[in-house]
């Protein structure tokens, strides 16, 4: 792209045109820069000479531009178009002898020139540093080579291009024969140059094949030098890409534990503050659905580079750059580069016959420059098609693709047969990064006859690789592999057009046998612990392939464990919709495959169950797990672990469903059969305790469940450690409830220090994280930090839409804090909007008669009252007491506080009578529930004295008033808010807080 750039530094008469290829862009912007400090005037000028005006011509109008012409010469440069040497011989003797000054070069290549090249006296930049590739130059241009100024030399500019940034890592190979895009280079780089801070994201669009992934490469190779850090991650899975992008923690210096979940904090934060790095670049690979991954995506100062074939990522905050096929010159020019031996028209024949798709004409023009075929009897071959029941593809495929791909493999069966049986091989792992260490990592007993050689011996391995490669069937995933390295067995990157057609083409024999031996190493590979969060990466790695496995189908029972375990770490890691995909495609499989009533079948639904648990769906986990109860007890009696287990999922699906009495029971008797079978300490014991705690606290019994929240952490903490999620979930439990006891500063010193952790171990937008840092905003808020409070109910608010999704019950319960909270210090319309949202949410989720319906209608009242919708408001919560009394009982805090905040309303409304006899009854069933000085208690007091003045009994509030507030002082603080507020004589509210069940 030609343009003038603007002098730097001290003045002086030189000009200088620099010609490059535009695959040498960072060799002439360093050389440019360098000159410029010098007050040398710079004009850049791509070299990309049509095919069609003779060479001399092009080279003619080169030497019209202003000042000497340095030419950038490399294998590209002479490669466009593309010219022989004959040409270019020819070019240069008639162009350039004559007048020698007023051409020079810089040469970067050491391949042989075309001979009369010597005329340009090429100054050689190859295997040199920086001071001595610029010493180089500027002799070569008759330029000073004296120090610059300090001031010059030290202005920030280019990296030198044979230098690559501080951090480098997973970008594929330079593909050499990359052609043209020169328009969609500079849109990308536009794009994300103008961009403003933590706004840089482009999103490379468009159909399969067109070489979006080609396309991002090259940008890498030219414009990294513009950065410090350029990191490649794999996007086309949530979790491989939270896994590849952790692993740029020890890369960056950041001091982090071995957790993946702290790497990847460490990681978006450290990106987002620009430290240690600002200059940074993250290539977002095969992100074709943005649902998935958009909320990870990092901001800050750097920028984001994403290929897709999905645009909705411009509803992202994304730059839409739509990548279509070639055109024709590019096609043509691609062709004639990959297969020498076609002309100019055949060329152009071939590049219409298969559409101008670029991964086809990568592929076809590769074997074909091979083969005694010519491009006529190779298009009448395309033009016979193949049998569409044999090959079917995607509708986005072109047509061409079909017949183009049977005849290769035809190809690759003649030449290296093992290849095409390692495509069929990695044709049963997900398209895209494919992790053939795996297969190489079995015993060789294991493997099937035609593929053992194939792995145990290097010389086929690499030769089979090679011919893959040769053919862009295949490319090795990390830039640095060399052929040779791939033996050691790494990851091959398979495109999911090859994937899907290679996968069609085998007999049914080579298909049980190849699908055999994936399964086989996937469950080998089974870390077998999915609960250790140290061993998520490995299961991160492994999950996106059992679906193109068929895991499902098969009997083995270590294949059947790692789905099982699979679906445990889905659910602890909290990858909800796709554990819940998976654990509906096996409640079906399985029962086809192993009957109805196979011990295969409980484990199944426990997992099963608490999967759709998490996301709401209580009435369908009860029977599910009612049917397993039945069943298991009747089979096995009440004492079989098995059913222990199925039973205490039922007691979590009662109280999902509001049914706490019943709950409680069954936690109770699960509890003491898990003690009298196993101890008090095992694991399983301590969940059952875990679990009746929770009970507990849903029926507004908390000291009870912070008695038994306290042994649960103590025990956790010694047996399991104080990092594993199990003891941080018991952290949070317990700080919870020692808030709800109203020991606000206890509960937050705790929650401070384990919501760190959480985010260190379990990373940030894990639902456990999320749910330790909504009880942290609570306690802030409880304990008069209203600013903290704030920004983490927002904070958490926005992830957890993001992460789960709007309807998640996480999201509601975070949802009805940032309202309650927005009501009263934020903005009302915004705590009206959010609070309509979540009282709709729970009656859809869990129905008119639900506790938490009840409570956030409660909530909602308050909010109306505040709007001065006094009538409105004094309906709902007269409704909402009277259902929390029927569903929880008078003597519930939840109906205490809807009782305090009806009491006001019932003055509002002009009935002062009975919310003075409101607020006595309350005082006196939430001292005998919670205690005299609980602060819910205390509110009632406040309240009653209130209501008192309300009736001209000034002696009697003013007596109740002055030991309220006496007790207040002392137990939270004198200067603690609520303290304070009572003190100045306002009336005191309760917000319902939607508890975890």
């Amino acid at each position: 792209m030609p343009g003038t750039r603007k002098q730097v530094g001290a003045t002086g008469a030189h000009t200088v045109t620099i010609s490059f290829a535009g695959f040498n862009r960072a060799w002439a912007t360093w050389i440019g820069d360098r000159l410029e400090r010098r007050g040398v005037t710079v004009v850049q000028q791509r070299w990309d000479p049509p095919v069609e005006v003779p060479l001399e011509e092009s080279l003619r109008d080169l030497a019209l531009s202003r000042g000497r012409v340095l030419l950038v010469l490399s294998d590209w440069y002479f490669q466009l178009g593309p010219r022989t040497h004959d040409e270019w011989n020819r070019a240069l003797r008639q162009v350039v002898a004559p007048d020698p000054d007023r051409f020079a070069a810089v040469c970067l290549t050491t391949s042989a020139l075309p001979g009369a090249t010597s005329v340009l006296g090429a100054a050689d930049l190859t295997n040199v540093g920086a001071e001595e590739a610029e010493r180089r130059l500027l002799v070569r241009l008759g330029l000073p080579t004296d120090p610059l100024p300090e001031q010059a030399e030290h202005r920030p500019g280019p990296r030198y291009p044979a230098d690559t940034p501080e951090v480098w890592g997973g970008v594929p190979r330079r593909n050499t024969r990359f052609t043209g895009r020169e328009e969609l280079l500079n849109k990308a780089y536009q794009a994300l140059q103008e961009a403003g801070s933590g706004a840089g994201v482009v999103a490379l669009y468009g159909m399969s094949g067109v070489g979006k992934t080609q396309l991002a490469a090259e940008y890498v190779y030219r414009f990294g030098s513009e950065y410090d850090v350029v990191w490649w991650v794999p996007a086309d899975r949530r979790a491989l890409y939270r896994q590849r992008l952790a692993e740029l923690a020890p890369e960056l210096g950041l001091s982090t534990g071995v957790e993946y979940g702290e790497r990847l904090r460490a990681v978006r934060d450290a990106l987002r503050r620009g430290e240690p790095h600002s200059h940074w670049l993250l290539v977002l690979d095969g992100a074709d659905e943005p649902e998935n991954i958009w909320d990870l995506v990092p901001t800050g100062p750097g920028h984001v580079l994403i290929t897709s074939r999905n645009p909705e990522w411009g509803e992202h905050n994304s730059n839409l750059v739509e990548v279509p096929v070639y055109n024709r010159d590019e096609s043509v020019a691609f062709v004639r580069r990959r297969a020498p031996r076609l002309n100019p028209a055949e060329a152009n024949r071939l590049a219409e016959a298969l559409e101008d798709l670029p991964l086809l004409l990568d592929q076809t023009a590769g074997w074909l420059n091979d083969s005694d075929l010519s491009v006529e009897e190779y298009i009448e071959l395309l033009e016979g098609g193949i049998d569409q029941d044999v090959v079917k593809v995607s509708a986005d495929f072109p047509l061409a693709f079909q017949t183009a791909w049977s005849i290769l493999l035809n190809k690759l069966k003649d030449t290296v047969p093992e290849s095409v049986d390692l495509l069929r091989l990695c044709s049963f792992f997900a398209p895209g990064s494919i992790p053939v260490r795996l297969l190489k990592e079995m015993p060789a007993g294991e493997l099937p006859e035609q593929v053992s050689g194939l792995m145990n011996d290097p010389l086929l391995w690499n030769k089979a690789i090679a011919q893959l490669r040769q053919y862009s069937v295949v490319r090795l995933e990390s830039h640095e592999s060399a052929v040779e390295e791939a033996s050691a067995g790494e990851s091959l990157y398979m495109h999911r057009m090859v994937h899907q057609i290679v996968g069609h083409d085998m007999t049914e024999r080579d298909r049980r046998e190849f699908i055999d031996v994936v399964r086989r190493a996937l469950a080998a590979a089974d870390p077998g612990r999915p609960t250790d969060t140290r061993l998520w990466p490995a299961y991160a790695e492994i999950t996106p392939h059992l679906k193109w496995a068929d895991v499902l189908r098969s009997t083995d029972p270590a294949v059947q464990s790692l789905v099982l375990n699979c679906l445990r770490y889905m659910y602890l890691s909290g990858e909800y919709r796709a554990g819940i995909k998976l654990g509906e495609r096996a409640m079906k499989a399985w029962r086809e495959l192993l009957g109805e009533d196979h011990p295969r079948i409980w484990d199944l639904s426990y997992h099963y169950a608490n999967l759709l648990r998490a996301v709401g769906d209580y009435a369908g986990t009860e029977v599910i797990e009612r049917a397993a109860v039945d069943h298991l007890r009747a089979e096995r009696g009440v004492q079989d672990l098995e059913h222990l287990r199925a039973a205490g999922g039922l007691a979590a699906d009662l109280r999902g469903l509001g049914r706490y009495e019943e709950a409680l029971e069954m936690s109770g008797w699960v509890l003491a059969a898990y003690r009298e079978l196993l101890g008090d300490q095992d694991s399983r014991t301590l969940n059952a305790q875990n679990n009746l705690a929770v009970s507990l606290r849903l029926l507004g019994r908390y000291q009870e469940s912070l008695e038994l929240n306290r042994r649960t952490l103590e025990a956790r903490r010694q047996f399991l450690g104080q990092r594993h999620n199990w003891t941080l979930a018991s952290q949070t439990n317990y700080a919870t409830d020692l808030r709800l006891l109203g020991r606000y500063s206890d509960g937050l010193s705790l929650q401070s220090q384990s919501a760190g952790v959480h985010r260190r171990v379990l990373g940030n937008d894990n639902p456990q994280t999320l749910r330790a840092e909504y009880n942290l905003a609570l306690c802030h808020y409880r304990s008069g930090e209203r600013a903290r409070a704030s920004a983490l109910f927002t904070r958490v608010l926005e992830r957890c839409e993001r992460v789960l999704g709007e309807d998640d019950p996480l999201t509601m319960m975070f949802a009805a804090g940032q309202s309650c909270f927005a009501r009263e210090h934020a903005d009302i319309d915004q705590a009206r909007g959010i609070s309509e949202k979540v009282v709709d949410g729970y009656l859809n989720m869990l129905g008119e008669e639900h506790p938490f319906v009840a409570g956030t209608r409660g909530n909602h009242a308050l909010i109306l009252r505040n709007v001065g919708e006094r009538d409105q408001a004094h309906t709902l919560l007269e409704g909402a007491l009277a259902a929390l009394t029927q569903a929880v009982g008078e003597y519930h805090p939840w109906t205490l506080g809807v009782a305090v905040n009806a009491s006001a309303l019932r003055n509002l409304v002009g009935d002062p009578e009975s919310a003075a006899a409101l607020t006595d009854a309350v005082i006196a069933r939430a001292t005998e529930t919670l205690g005299r000085t609980h602060p819910l208690t205390l509110s009632a007091r406040i309240a009653h004295a209130a209501d008192l003045r309300g009736l001209r009994e000034r002696q009697r509030a003013e007596k109740v008033e002055n030991e309220a507030l006496g007790d207040l002082a002392a137990t939270l603080g004198a200067q603690h808010v609520h303290t304070v507020s009572a003190r100045s004589r306002n009336r005191p509210y309760w917000d319902f807080e939607p508890p975890i069940v």
